[in-house]
């Protein structure tokens, strides 16, 4: 081959097969894997189509974080001529590929187009690195089982724990940080999934926490102030929820507490999110006096107050925004708290519905 390009690499064996670890500058991603405009049916294509809504979000994350982002090796397959020569070193070597040889994106189109997105904003990215893995292209059906082997097996994170390991968004580490603080929601809050089993020894995950106190902020900012609100209000939730410190006590079980009570279930949580939202916004309410009422609340299954609000007529929990908005006016009743405009609506429909 007289005219090539030459990447330092690392030679590997999976399957029986070579490939090769490189490291290739950012701004190269554009000459190596060009836009592919022309639309191909999906059966003789070899990866889905680029969802362009996904690049601004990624283009963001790296120029919001210049010194911190980080990403995965890209896979692709060489379609035509390449060797590589040792040098000495059995692992180690230079990649020589033709010029007319193809790379075709196997796993990654998303993070390269982003990265070349980012690069028209700061031309600096393209000095940098990423890790590529190339294999040799062994036709279409071979590529189109990488593409599904590659993404078949990923495992998403729940959200609860990547809410748990961001420290960049701020609600994230506030969320946690009130957890870690309230012995109560500390032992009982799983913070790694989203669904609990039956039998779990938890009783609530971080993102359900995490998505009540996103009702509390709206859109308002994630300061010293919010934190110390948060603190306080969950902290005087847990102080007068009855049902919890029955089970603190040891008067109730778990069990008992999940199957008689929905004082764990999340919709109630949200609605304490609405709750929050509304005193962190009337600063002026005295917070202890006013929370100390939920001691006044029947939280059981059968109380006549959840009936059709939260609990349908086959006893089982009703979880949308209505049932959510409708529970935060029954815990308002208690609270002596007035509704507002849509919350009245929302009342005045269920009164008339279930009349």
């Amino acid at each position: 081959m007289n005219f090539c390009y030459r990447f330092p690499v690392v030679k590997g064996i999976q399957a029986g097969r070579e490939y090769f670890i490189a490291m290739v500058p950012l701004k190269m991603l554009g000459k190596l894997f060009p836009n592919d405009e022309e639309y191909v049916l999906p059966e003789y294509r070899a990866q889905r189509r680029l969802n362009e809504s996904r690049i601004p979000e990624i283009r963001r994350y790296i120029l919001n974080n210049p010194m911190t982002y980080v990403f995965s090796a890209l896979a692709a397959s060489i379609d035509g001529d390449f060797r590589f020569i040792s040098n000495g070193q059995s692992d180690m070597g230079i990649l020589e590929v033709d010029l007319n040889a193809k790379f075709l994106i196997n796993d990654g189109q998303h993070r390269k187009a982003a990265i070349m997105a980012a690069i028209e904003e700061d031309e600096s990215l393209g000095e940098e690195t990423i890790s590529v893995v190339f294999y040799e292209d062994c036709g279409l059906a071979r590529s189109q089982q990488m593409f599904t082997d590659l993404n078949k097996h990923a495992v998403k994170t729940s959200n609860s724990i990547a809410e748990l390991y961001d420290f960049r968004d701020l609600l994230a580490v506030a969320t946690r940080t009130t957890i870690s603080n309230i012995p109560f929601l500390n032992e009982f809050v799983d913070k790694e999934k989203d669904n609990l089993g039956k039998f779990s020894s938890s009783l609530f995950t971080l993102n359900t926490f995490y998505n009540a106190n996103k009702r509390i902020l709206k859109r308002g900012i994630c300061d010293t102030n919010f934190n110390n609100f948060l603190l306080a209000f969950w902290s005087l939730i847990t102080k007068y929820m009855v049902p919890w410190n029955e089970l603190n006590d040891k008067l109730l079980s778990k069990k008992e507490l999940r199957e008689k009570y929905i004082a764990t279930q999340a919709v109630v949580i949200y609605a304490f999110g609405r709750i929050g939202g509304y005193l962190y916004e009337h600063p002026e309410i005295d917070l202890e006096n006013c929370l100390a009422q939920i001691s006044n609340i029947n939280w059981k299954r059968n109380s006549a107050d959840w009936k059709l609000r939260v609990i349908r007529s086959n006893g089982r929990m009703i979880n949308n925004a209505g049932s959510i908005l409708l529970a935060s006016n029954m815990i308002k009743k208690y609270l002596n708290l007035p509704l507002t405009d849509d919350e009245m609506t929302a009342e005045n429909k269920f009164t008339k519905n279930i009349l």
